[in-house]
Parts: C-alpha cells; structure tokens; sequence
C-alpha cells in the first residue's frame, strides 16, 4: 500500500517546544521518538519505505533528510503550506507518478496510536475497500463527548471489509459544542474525525478536477514536469497560485462519490496540546500524578507538568494541575488546563515581530 504522510503544520500549541523552524511532527512528544518517524515506522508492516511519501514544509526539509538517512523514504517539500486538499492531491499525483495502480492511505504524520495492530487491521481493509471505489475514512470510536474534533456519521448500510464492518457515510460534521457531542455519543452513530483517508489517486484526482478544479489545473502542470529538470520551478510558480483549503471542506462535505467509514478502536489521539501529552503518558507519573522530564524536582505538587530541558534546574513547590516548559530561550508557565490556549501567546509573538522565538 502506498501512503501519504502530511508532515506540514507549525504545532503552535507546543511552544516554547515546537518552533516554525522544528514543529511538533518533528519532535519527541510523546516519549518514543519524533513523531514522523513514529508514524513511518508503525506503517511498515503494510507499506513499505519505497512507498512512503512524506509531504512537508520546505524549511523542514533537511530536518526530514536527517531523520530518514540511509531509507528510501520520497519527500515532496511544498514552497509554501497549502492545507491539506493540495498535499493530498499532490501526494496521489506523485503516487501515480511512480506506477500505483493501488489504493493510497493519506494521514497526518504527528498523531499517537497506543494499539497498533487494530490501526494497521482497519488501514488495510480501507485500502482492499478503497480498490472496488469511493473514499473510506477510518472513524475512530469515541470515548467521551469532546468539543474540540469534528465528527463523521454513518448510516445503517455497511458492509464486509475483510472480516472489519464499513458503513456508509451519512456526513461529516463541524466541532461541535458540549451537548450536542453528548447528544452524538448517545447515538452510537458519530466517530470522531482523524484526517486519515483511503483511496486510489485516480479518485482524488478526479474528485479534485470535479470540486476544485483550480487546484486540479494546477496538479495538471506538476504532473508534466515531474521527472524533469522543469519540476522544482513549476513547483513554486503553481503553489504561488493556489489557495489554501482543508479537504475535508473542499471534497469530502461536497464529494458524490461512494464515501466509507471503517470504525476504529487503536487508542488513537491528535495530541494536541501539552494536556494530551499529559494523559498519554500516565504510566510515568510519580505518586501525586505529576509528570516530569529533564531538570525538575517536585515537592508537595500534585497533577503538574514540568518539562526541564533547558539549561536549569526547574524546582518546584506547592504547584496543583500546572503547566512548565523550560527552554534555553523561552518559559512557560501556566494552568494545565489553558494548554489549548498556547496559540494565543504565539499570535501575541508575532504582533510583536519577535521572530526569534517564533
């Protein structure tokens, strides 16, 4: 199976951490390595390196080369960050490009799956189901009424995918507000929202020349430079062009095409903020459920967050639910449960042009 890993993204709710030159995807979050590399090494038992295909920023470029020395992973580094409907049309434009005749597995580079197996169980049925037609979505099973993800539903048709059920897709819905993600969980009928699709690249592509046919215009120009000294030019003047849209928004709310949901149970989170970090590494809390990497002692604190990797000790008294990060240019301090706020300190950052912390 062939997969697009979309690896753009700035990862502003991990300052001071994640930096516009070494976001999130690129850094050990979650205690087991940097991200992307993570995801490509979860895929390799149904994708091999060679059909790999990381679409990144083009600041990150060397960063990626370093990560994936001596593999034969592909990079496609975008001039300028697009959104996902042109990574994802680039990626099954390039994947077509090297003879897939296949379906194509599409999914963010800096998410966190604790099961493993049932994600690659799901993923490779998407793709046997993806082959006959339409899009399939992976649908994760949610295990509490959260606001901040939008939702997929299903009907009552399904299907048989290889022994895993499909449904077919009723919609896809925005983040919603608290009661009526309450009122979603008591169906039985919504799945949050991952961002991970399947399908040939001849079916994005088409969907793409049928619902933004700017952007497939472009992809027309990049397809007839590739494999040749024109691409890297044509590259940047297309991009320059081309306006940002979400494919969810641009294709899947509008798509006409046969659309699947496979429901997946992997332990699977978006870590999203220094709150998700928190929860999923609980198996290293200390007896008051605090947290702690690098310089840090703790004393009388209880359910906090401190990450000491700047140069200092970080000692710490008397601290409930509270947020640390200690950087060699930059500190953090705040309520763990404002963690979703950070952006707002980034935005204030660049009001103020202070660039060198960006």
């Amino acid at each position: 199976m062939f997969t697009v890993i979309m690896t753009g993204g700035s990862g502003t709710r991990f300052w001071p951490v994640s930096r516009q030159r070494r976001p999130k995807q690129f850094l050990n979050i979650t205690g087991t390595g940097p991200m992307v590399v993570e995801t490509c090494n979860r895929l390799k038992p149904v994708s091999r390196d060679e059909e790999m295909i990381l679409v990144l920023g083009e600041q990150h470029l060397e960063e990626a080369k370093g990560l994936f020395s001596g593999r034969k992973v592909h990079m496609l580094a975008e001039p300028i960050g697009r959104n996902t409907a042109p990574c994802i049309g680039l990626g099954a434009l390039y994947a077509r490009h090297m003879g897939c005749k296949g379906s194509v597995a599409f999914l963010p580079a800096d998410h966190y799956i604790g099961n493993p197996e049932a994600f690659l169980k799901a993923l490779s049925a998407a793709g046997r189901l993806a082959e006959q037609g339409g899009i399939v979505t992976l649908g994760i099973v949610p295990s509490r009424p959260e606001t901040g993800y939008g939702y997929i539903r299903r009907t009552d048709t399904c299907s048989d995918a290889g022994g895993v059920t499909a449904y077919d897709v009723s919609g896809f819905y925005e983040k919603p507000d608290l009661n009526t993600a309450l009122g979603y969980l008591g169906t039985g009928e919504f799945y949050w929202n991952a961002g991970i699709f399947v399908a040939t690249a001849d079916t994005i592509i088409e969907e793409i020349n049928k619902l933004l046919p700017d952007l497939y215009q472009g992809l027309l120009r990049l397809e007839k430079a590739m494999g040749t000294d024109r691409f890297d030019t044509e590259f940047k003047a297309v991009y320059q062009g081309l306006k940002g849209i979400s494919f969810d928004y641009g294709i899947m709310e509008k798509t006409k095409q046969m659309m699947s949901v496979i429901p997946c149970e992997c332990g699977w989170s978006d870590v999203g903020s220094w709150a998700s970090v928190y929860e999923l590494r609980s198996a290293e809390f200390d007896a008051n459920k605090n947290l702690t990497e690098g310089q840090a002692i703790m004393i009388d604190c209880e359910g906090s967050l401190v990450s000491g990797n700047g140069s200092r000790l970080v000692a710490c008294l008397g601290l409930k639910d509270c947020l640390i990060v200690d950087t060699h240019d930059a500190l953090l301090v705040t309520h763990l449960d404002r963690s979703q706020d950070i952006r707002r300190i980034v935005d204030l950052l660049k009001q103020n042009k202070r660039d060198e912390l960006l």
